[in-house]
């Protein structure tokens, strides 16, 4: 078992009335070795003079630990296999939907990993299972329910088995 930490702090700025909703959702995010990242919530929530344009919110968060998480297993498992990655980007995407009247969730996050290689590249069946292997044992998706998908170009997708309760 391990344990991560994480400190969220938020304080109300002169001149802002709370019990009207007129307040920053500004806020911080620090982490265990003193790391802290600004946080807001998203101006689709809020709209944009309550959020902050320059922070994360925690739909992008979640995007974010989705597709990191990700990454790092599939590098692993890569390697495992005998290839060589030079260079991972994901540029995922995240949907926000109403899954129940007043109740939203990111329900499902798209991951579009873009991979260089060193030596051969894996066949697309061999790809298609790296990333099968790596969802199977990322942290972050075996933590949600959200539907993740992966993308690996030309039109070739992953479809991730469905998180289970």
């Amino acid at each position: 078992m391990a344990e991560h930490h994480a400190r969220v702090q938020w304080r109300l700025q002169p001149g802002e009335t709370f019990l009207k909703g007129q307040y920053s959702r500004g806020h911080t995010l620090s982490f265990d070795e003193g790391l802290t990242v600004p946080g807001s919530a998203s101006p689709h929530v809020v709209g944009k003079r309550w959020s902050e344009a320059r922070a994360a919110d925690p739909e992008e968060l979640l995007v974010a630990a989705l597709s990191s998480c990700h990454m790092l297993t599939f590098l692993h498992h890569a390697r495992r296999a005998g290839f060589v990655v030079l260079d991972y980007g994901d540029d995922a995407v995240g949907i926000l939907e109403e899954v129940d009247p007043g109740r939203h969730a990111v329900t499902r996050v798209t991951l579009r990993p873009r991979i260089t290689w060193e030596g051969g590249a894996p066949d697309a069946a061999t790809l298609a299972q790296l990333h099968h292997d790596a969802h199977e044992e990322c942290f972050i998706a075996n933590s949600v329910r959200t539907e993740v998908t992966v993308d690996h170009g030309e039109g070739e997708r992953t479809e991730v088995p469905e998180p289970t309760e």
